[in-house]
């Protein structure tokens, strides 16, 4: 058994990873355990297992004590000083009791510990490997599916996509392909468990990254994602190169790499927004397809404004069920309230009522600088008029 057992532990170690040392550990620890429960001996057991010649080894730990009172955990110092004269009291000494048939034993609780440590290590093998693929893009098959998951195989474990991951236009059927987003990797008692979504934003940023050069190498920066998965999405983008257009980028030529997209995602509408570092304008263009006449931004709260569109424009700018409308709001990050052209001509006018012209406040400020009334006020812009008139004559 000693040089199968110094094999296999190699093996183990060059096929696995996995440290022979800790399976040395785990073996003494199990052959205490075994032996305990076939030969009812007390707690003082230790077993040694020699890692050069592969025998193991089962000792006794007995106190040495004055009166023996238990034979098992106690020896005498008389019967001490046989085995070594310079033991004293209180000494602990190591005792063999290997049993003739303890080799049996011994092979199988090595064989279920060295079992349990390869599922230990092939288990923690899969978690590390797909912790790395963690807020990433995998393709995957589907497997199967039951009332709470669809199970998608990755290659070297079974991922599970719930009923909120999934895309309410798509149907899956078993050894359909899909590109699924790897939204968290948890290490389970029952081992790793992988779970992936269709249904994440960040699926649509690295389906981006994946279609578009510019974007995979930070050119064009996606700064923002409103999406409704399987219906439509918006898209914010931006250029660090100034002579790069981050909207005709993404789109690509007749629209091929975007179309790849939306095949992809099974027909998703997709809406590409440039971001703009004002407000007004990235509001704007978040409204799109519709026209936007003005953006009256609320005083009493930053997160919030008022939109403009002509009349007709009006159901483009909301949206069907209100949708393009709440789609700018994510987008943006702004409360978003859409008005028509013809109910903000009171407001308007109400505004150019209250507004005076630079010559009007400069008329103001100089009677309320001066101490004179209004009408003398007046009196003496006459004159100084007049007489001026009276020169140039």
């Amino acid at each position: 058994m000693s040089k199968e057992m110094l094999n296999a532990l190699d093996a183990l170690e060059a096929e696995k990873g996995i440290s022979k040392e800790i399976v040395i550990d785990a073996l003494e620890a199990a052959l205490v355990s075994a032996y305990k429960r076939h030969y009812g001996q007390a707690q003082n057991v230790e077993v040694e297992f020699d890692g050069k010649k592969g025998n193991i080894h089962v000792y006794a730990v007995k106190e040495v004590t004055e009166e023996v009172f238990d034979s098992q955990l106690e020896v005498s110092l008389k019967e001490a000083m046989e085995v070594n004269k310079a033991y004293e009291m209180g000494d602990k000494i190591r005792f063999e009791v290997t049993p003739k048939d303890f080799g049996r034993i011994a092979a199988q609780t090595a064989k279920q510990v060295i079992l349990q440590r390869v599922r230990e290590a092939e288990r923690n093998i899969i978690y590390n490997e797909f912790s790395a693929y963690e807020n990433d893009i995998m393709q995957g098959i589907v497997e199967r599916q039951d009332r709470r998951y669809i199970y998608v195989n990755l290659g070297k474990i079974e991922a599970v996509l719930s009923k909120q991951d999934q895309m309410p236009n798509e149907f899956y059927q078993p050894h359909d392909r899909i590109k699924v987003y790897v939204s968290r990797v948890e290490n389970t008692s029952k081992g790793p468990q992988v779970f992936v979504s269709r249904s994440h934003p960040d699926l649509l940023k690295r389906l981006f990254e994946q279609e578009i050069p510019e974007v995979y190498d930070g050119i064009v920066e996606i700064v923002s994602i409103a999406r409704e998965a399987g219906d439509r999405s918006k898209v914010s983008v931006r250029s660090t190169d100034p002579n790069i257009d981050p909207v005709g980028t993404c789109v690509g030529p007749k629209g091929q790499r975007v179309q790849a997209i939306v095949n992809e995602l099974k027909g998703e509408n997709m809406d590409i927004v440039e971001w703009s570092e004002d407000p007004a304008v990235f509001i704007s263009n978040a409204l799109n397809p519709a026209q936007v006449v003005d953006v009256i931004f609320d005083q009493n709260n930053s997160k919030a404004c008022t939109v403009v569109v002509p009349d007709y424009q009006l159901s483009l700018a909301i949206g069907k069920r209100g949708q393009n409308a709440r789609l700018a709001a994510k987008l943006t990050g702004f409360k978003i309230d859409i008005k028509p052209e013809s109910e903000m001509e009171e407001y308007y006018a109400q505004l150019a009522e209250n507004q005076e012209t630079p010559e009007e406040e400069a008329h103001d400020e100089a009677i309320v600088t001066s101490d004179m009334t209004a009408d003398e006020y007046e009196n003496i812009a006459f004159e100084e008029k007049t007489a001026e008139d009276e020169e140039q004559v």
